[in-house]
């Protein structure tokens, strides 16, 4: 009998927990609702906040209640070229403009839209890294859906009512300066979870994992795992359709 490997302590609570003290909050656009759905309501950005364990800025957006007389703030994922003091329009009836949200459906094939309802009123689910956006590729307007091209690449089809912001989320370009040290990587996932250094599986006694031991590093053993294995074995490559050298080139299906 094995030791209880590293992936099987992975579960709820535990020293793998998130790092959640410092974290600003849900960055949600705002609950879907009349003024949304047939006009337009205007907020101002009051602030752009760095989050804890996000690579992308976050904004507070302040909105008068549409309902009572108060005012709400939102935290939203911030667009590049946000700024403090910048009015921001949500609804139908909102311009095109960097920052305003509005449904896919106002908005014309080729729009760069960012934080993206993936069913009507979730408040943003897709393309809301840093840098990353999604592409409007086209409308079918006789079933009411919008086929959009995510950051993966992969095409996707929602509904034309969701709501996506216009623009390209903040903090691009964020890779391409190298780590270059551990002391940065360890900052970097220090933020958010217990999850670096990783030991190799191959580098480990073979009670600590089933690619351990040996005279070599080497796994001994084929790398693709069942979907059904047992929680102590399902290391490597978990129910892989393929495995191997990616050869040629890729096409994407339009």
């Amino acid at each position: 009998m094995g030791r209880v490997i590293r992936s099987q302590r992975k579960g709820p609570g535990g020293i793998f927990k998130a790092h959640t003290r410092l974290r600003k909050g849900a960055a949600k656009l705002r609950p879907l609702d009349y003024a949304e759905r047939n006009g337009y309501i205007r907020g101002i950005v009051k602030e752009i906040l760095h989050d804890s364990g996000r690579g992308a800025p976050l904004a507070k957006v302040q909105f008068r209640d549409a309902y009572r007389y108060k005012l709400r703030l939102q935290t939203f994922i911030a667009t590049e070229g946000l700024h403090t003091g910048q009015f921001v329009y949500c609804g139908k009836k909102a311009a095109l403009t960097v920052g305003n949200v509005l449904p896919l459906a106002s908005m014309p094939e080729g729009t760069i839209i960012c934080n993206v309802e993936e069913k009507i009123g979730d408040r943003g689910a897709l393309a809301r890294a840093s840098g990353n956006y999604a592409t409007i590729i086209g409308h079918n307007h006789d079933e009411g859906r919008t086929r959009i091209k995510l950051p993966s690449g992969a095409k996707k089809v929602i509904n034309s009512n969701a709501r996506a912001t216009v623009g390209i989320v903040s903090g691009g370009g964020r890779i391409d300066k190298p780590l270059l040290k551990a002391g940065r990587a360890y900052h970097k996932y220090k933020a958010k979870r217990n999850c670096w250094p990783k030991t190799r599986g191959v580098a480990m006694n073979p009670v600590d994992h089933p690619h351990g031991g040996g005279n070599h590093q080497h796994i001994g053993h084929a790398s693709t795992v069942s979907r059904e294995s047992a929680p102590g074995q399902k290391v490597g490559l978990i129910a892989a359709r393929r495995s191997g050298l990616l050869r040629g080139t890729n096409k994407v299906k339009g």
